[in-house]
């Protein structure tokens, strides 16, 4: 095959990447842009999506389609309150000072992993994919279900992009991000409207896990590589920018998957945190974040 199939079937698996990625580190943007909290808990909230998948599929009867179906409405509400659980039992307490915030959201990332070691293994599991088809090109095959994920997150991200910007609900969210406690003065539950946003970042990732597990496998530990790329994308993007999430997610997935193809998967998580070194030295607040004043 020659150099030019290779590079679009790089580009077509960093799409991929780039989707859920965007979906992962989306959810991490909303947390630190309306709550200020660094959530490091957040590769564990992707995990759990994940082994839920796997539970949800070897629970639900049928063709693998439906147990998919069940798993992507059901996995995302699971996990999304037990993060609301967490940020009222935990976060809240500690009043969200960013140390202390830091500090308990490692504590809940041990918690979790090593709760689904307990219940899942240590094993990998399999999640049956839900589309089996193979879109045929001139060059080579390729999985029609990795392309229902992009399509997939790509919808995912537009209904949370209006939620933002055309709901009374992210209204409040802007509210509250502006200043909280004029928020609450003007009668808005600002303890509420923290644990919708931080279940809400916790269901993106559980999201994105649901629909990447069927291509890779459930593990008590595959938490660890979308948090770090996560952060990556956060960083280069601009802290709470959900625009400059999404572009950055589109340069490291795609980068991601031309340098795996042709280097190896090593050299790109290098190259991502090189980049995120320039970023910080060249543009702190990252390509569409604001300037502090």
């Amino acid at each position: 095959m020659d150099f030019g199939p290779f590079l679009l079937l790089a580009l077509m698996e960093g799409l991929v990447t780039a989707a859920v990625l965007a979906l992962t580190a989306s959810g991490l943007s909303l947390v630190f842009g309306i709550m200020r909290v660094v959530n490091v808990a957040h590769g564990a909230f992707f995990m759990l999506g994940a082994v839920l998948a796997w539970f949800v599929s070897q629970w639900v009867p049928g063709p693998a389609g439906l147990s998919f179906a069940v798993a992507l409405i059901l996995c995302p509400l699971i996990v999304g309150a037990i993060a609301a659980v967490a940020d009222t039992v935990v976060l809240k307490r500690l009043n969200y000072e960013p140390e202390a915030t830091i500090v308990a959201t490692i504590g809940l990332l041990y918690i979790f992993e090593q709760a689904a070691l307990s219940f899942f293994g240590p094993d990998a599991r399999p999640v049956p994919a839900p589309l089996s088809f193979r879109i045929q090109l001139p060059w080579f095959g390729y999985s029609g279900y990795k392309l229902a994920v992009v399509v997939g997150a790509a919808l995912v991200l537009l209904m949370v992009w209006l939620i933002l910007k055309h709901s009374r609900a992210g209204l409040i969210m802007r509210a509250t991000q502006i200043d909280r406690d004029t928020a609450r003065a003007f009668g808005i539950n600002v303890d509420r409207v923290y644990a919708g946003v931080f279940a809400m970042g916790a269901g993106l990732a559980a999201i994105a896990a649901v629909l990447i597990v069927p291509i890779q496998q459930a593990h008590y530990l595959m938490g660890g590589d979308p948090l770090l790329l996560s952060f990556i994308v956060v960083i280069i993007g601009g802290l709470g920018s959900l625009r400059g999430t999404l572009v950055a997610a589109l340069i490291i997935g795609l980068g991601d998957g031309v340098i795996s193809t042709f280097f190896a998967p090593t050299l790109a998580k290098i190259v991502a945190t090189l980049a995120v070194g320039l970023i910080l030295v060249l543009r702190p607040q990252g390509l569409f974040g604001k300037r502090a004043a």
